[in-house]
């Protein structure tokens, strides 16, 4: 089995960006959240909310959609294409990609390419986050809870920051663009 991160690692762009710009282009409604979008990311920027208040309020412009299913949907007929070469070259039916964007958002392009999604689960109406946010740390105990046993042959990532699901794998590589280098040792060792 391989573990993947998505944003940036296997999708050229981080996927929560582009589809709120996505929606704000296409439904005005959405700009009605703006300020309460921009006073969330001023508030967790001074270390006065967290990333998940953060977040919830970033995602408030999800009750604007009429069916946000099928904005997602027609969000990755457009954005498929990012997915980047290296990793549809090596693309397994049994790869798992953990990541920090909306569940919602990110399980269509993984039914698309057949393979398994754990992320940050949110409320696709509302943007409220049902458990906590699959970033970092937290990404180990999210992937063990389905797969306590796995052996994890090789995983990749665009950010230190995912350290504690690389020392899992036998093998970790860090991503930049379509390049692949094996992840620093010394951030390996570290506990």
């Amino acid at each position: 089995m391989n573990v993947y991160d998505f944003d940036k690692t296997i999708l050229w762009k981080d996927s929560t960006f582009l589809f709120v710009r996505y929606c704000f282009l296409r439904y005005p409604k959405t700009w009605k959240t703006l300020p309460g979008m921009a006073l969330a990311s001023v508030k967790y920027l001074m270390g006065r909310s967290t990333l998940e208040a953060y977040k919830e309020k970033a995602f408030a412009f999800l009750a604007c959609l009429p069916d946000t299913g099928r904005v997602v949907e027609q969000f990755w007929d457009k954005h498929q294409r990012g997915i980047k070469g290296w990793y549809l070259s090596r693309k397994r039916p049994d790869d798992v990609i953990v990541s920090a964007s909306p569940q919602f958002l990110l399980e269509p392009i993984c039914r698309r390419l057949g393979v398994e999604i754990i992320a940050t689960t949110m409320d696709p109406h509302t943007g409220k986050i049902t458990g906590p946010n699959c970033k970092g740390k937290e990404k180990v105990p999210r992937f063990r809870a389905l797969h306590p046993d796995a052996v994890v042959e090789e995983f990749y990532s665009d950010s230190l920051s995912d350290t504690p699901l690389a020392r899992l794998a036998k093998q970790s590589y860090l991503i930049k663009g379509e390049q692949l280098t094996p992840w620093p040792r010394e951030a390996l060792k570290q506990q």
